[in-house]
């Protein structure tokens, strides 16, 4: 493994911004500090006019193996998220089959160990009839991010909606929780109305069955039965004002037992986008109308919100296509969720420092992985090099997601992913990959 010196860069870490040195030895962060002349040898990357980051841990992905390979796969996910600065990620269980038992579990594990090139860490799934093997991920819990509930519809038997096997995960789960909130009645309430008008549902139609009221009444739920249980749970992609009001933040994040978190699609797109994008950016829950995504800007960055994440789910675009009941639901995104909120950095909508703390920092903290999401010596090299002065687009020969294609296709962004190192390794630099080493599973502080 080579060793690095990463010279005269201006390191963005703990909500402030400061030039200095810094040297990568064996995987770890040896020393900050200035002028720095290690005893062995370095390879020396000059860091003047760029900026240094935590990598990016995104907390909610769908890479679709096994079973679903045609759209994506953990090796060509990951390689889309370390070129967008993304070191670590944390993937769904609604795959085929689903994560529903321990040994299909560790199966997803194996995959990552032998082709992803990011960190990596998979949720165990849930059902109405898996409870007793959900809840043995509790023996598991500092080599798995959590188990996942969808409380809202989802592929397969995945939703769960039975109160006593809901009452009972939050009882007896000694991981994190994280939960999909939309209330399946409320949405099939909806639909039937609808498709009693007699026309055909079109894009425009999705935030209207997948409305603020169903969003709402299944988070309340949520966050009732963690407070009964004092249960850990965090909350997937909010999408809705009236959400805002469940979430505090009167507490420091380490302390919070309930925490929420943001996607970028929601914090960029509104319903006004459904005439131009279409079932491009169908996704559940939907993208809502504009005066909800100010009020998410609002809470996430007075933290009421903690986590700015992606749910990068990818579907082919024949799949996308058609009409809107048969269209999936999802958009590819961890390529460009970093280069996206350098954008709304640009526009003085948030401060560099915040990105940070809400795509690295807040992300470790909430799910307390173990030396990783800080620039702290001693912490395992997962950083992100990034030109804020050298703009890039979105182009088709750009984009690596294995569906090929994205919502933002022809955006340019005021920034560019220069080099991504993952446990010490550069393997994105310059537009080329070095995958002689694969990313490390993630471990966690209980």
């Amino acid at each position: 493994m080579r060793n690095y010196l990463i010279k005269n860069v201006a390191i963005v870490n703990e909500g402030k911004i400061s030039t200095a040195d810094l040297l990568v030895k064996n995987g770890r962060i040896e020393k900050i500090g200035t002028e720095l002349q290690p005893a062995y040898a370095v390879t020396e990357v000059n860091g003047e006019g760029l900026h240094l980051l935590p990598g990016v841990i995104d907390d909610q992905c769908h890479f679709r193996e096994p079973g679903l390979t045609h759209k994506a796969t953990i090796y060509t996910e990951a390689r889309a998220a370390v070129a967008g600065g993304v070191t670590s990620f944390m993937e769904m269980p609604n795959t085929l089959p689903p994560a529903f038992t321990q040994q299909l579990l560790e199966e997803k594990y194996t995959i990552g160990a032998n082709s992803s090139l990011a960190n990596y860490s998979f949720y165990m799934g849930t059902s109405n009839e898996n409870t007793e093997e959900a809840l043995r991920t509790n023996e598991k819990k500092r080599d798995v991010c959590g188990i996942k509930i969808f409380m809202g519809s989802s592929t397969g038997n995945l939703l769960v909606d039975n109160y006593l096997t809901l009452d009972r995960l939050f009882r007896e789960s000694e991981v994190l929780i994280a939960t999909h909130c939309e209330d399946e009645k409320i949405i099939r309430r909806n639909l039937e109305r609808l498709r009693a008008e007699g026309r055909e549902l079109v894009a425009a139609d999705h935030p209207v069955i997948r409305d603020e009221e169903a969003c709402f009444e299944s988070s309340f739920t949520a966050i009732q039965f963690a407070k009964k249980h004092n249960s850990r749970l965090h909350v997937f992609h909010l999408t809705t004002e009236k959400e805002m009001q469940l979430f505090g933040n009167m507490l420091p994040l380490a302390e919070k037992r309930i925490t929420a978190e943001i996607c970028v699609h929601h914090l960029h797109f509104t319903s006004e986008d459904y005439a131009r994008l279409g079932n491009k950016i169908k996704c559940n829950p939907a993208i809502k109308a504009p005066h909800n995504r100010e009020a998410l800007w609002k809470a996430m960055l007075d933290d009421r919100l903690d986590v700015i994440a992606t749910d990068h789910a990818p579907h082919t675009l024949a799949e996308k296509e058609g009409p809107y009941e048969r269209a999936h639901a999802g958009l590819p995104l961890v390529q460009h969720s970093l280069l996206l909120m350098l954008h709304y950095v640009r526009e003085g909508r948030i401060p560099l420092e915040k990105v940070v703390e809400k795509m690295s920092h807040a992300v470790a903290t909430c799910f307390r992985i173990r030396e990783r999401g800080f620039i702290r010596e001693g912490y395992f090299a997962d950083l992100v090099l990034v030109d804020l002065n050298r703009p890039s687009s979105v182009t088709p020969e750009s984009i690596l997601y294995k569906c090929g294609w994205s919502p933002l296709e022809g955006f340019t962004f005021p920034a560019t992913v220069v080099s991504t190192f993952v446990n010490g390794h550069l393997v994105y630099g310059n537009g080329r990959f070095d995958e002689s080493q694969w990313g490390q599973r993630l471990r966690f502080d209980y």
